[in-house]
């Protein structure tokens, strides 16, 4: 954490803010928590207000994957079609916790959740659709089996010329003996 960001949040008035960050198949969205677009980090984010909301972020002593739901509500119904066509599962999305002084934005907000998207759910209103997006962090990913082998064609993957595993198969019925024979007396 930079000096004026941990000096921001000692002080006695904090102005937080949020910023997410969504890949798309071809785009990414920058929102954040405020009313108007403000540009940072490169970008220029375009702000939800109280139409953007995030559940708690929690973190624990143990290793298991926690995920957010990061909901943008009051959206025109026309953007559903879009949004279809552009989501995929397993794009990065990025939540930073920023804060403001004097009116000023910090430059170097804190990433508090980089997540990967998950299936989103979506409410569609009568003149309004809410879109909720679920975000989990990579160590979801330590749930999936790794499909490797101990095989020729396996190891060609990582090191492509590497013979070692030829004699692999040649190994499966071979007596080995450690130290003495077991033909061999006292």
């Amino acid at each position: 954490m930079s000096p004026s960001m941990q000096s921001a949040i000692q002080s006695n008035q904090l102005q937080p803010a949020l910023f997410v960050s969504v890949q798309f198949a071809s785009t990414t969205v920058y929102v954040w928590s405020g009313n108007s677009s403000i540009s940072w980090n490169g970008h220029t984010w375009f702000g939800a207000g109280s139409l953007l909301q995030i559940t708690m972020i929690e973190d624990g002593s143990n290793v298991e994957a926690r995920g957010i739901t990061i909901t943008l509500s009051g959206l025109d119904p026309s953007i559903l079609h879009d949004f279809l066509e552009e989501y995929q599962i397993g794009m990065a999305a990025m939540v930073y916790l920023g804060a403001f002084s004097g009116g000023t934005l910090i430059p170097d907000p804190i990433v508090c959740f980089p997540a990967r998207t998950d299936a989103p759910s979506i409410d569609i209103g009568p003149d309004t659709i809410a879109i909720s997006l679920n975000a989990e962090t990579r160590l979801l990913e330590m749930n999936i089996a790794v499909d490797r082998r101990y095989t020729q064609d396996d190891q060609q993957l990582d090191h492509p010329g590497d013979n070692g595993f030829n004699f692999v198969p040649g190994l499966q019925f071979t007596a080995i003996y450690w130290g003495a024979t077991p033909f061999q007396g006292n």
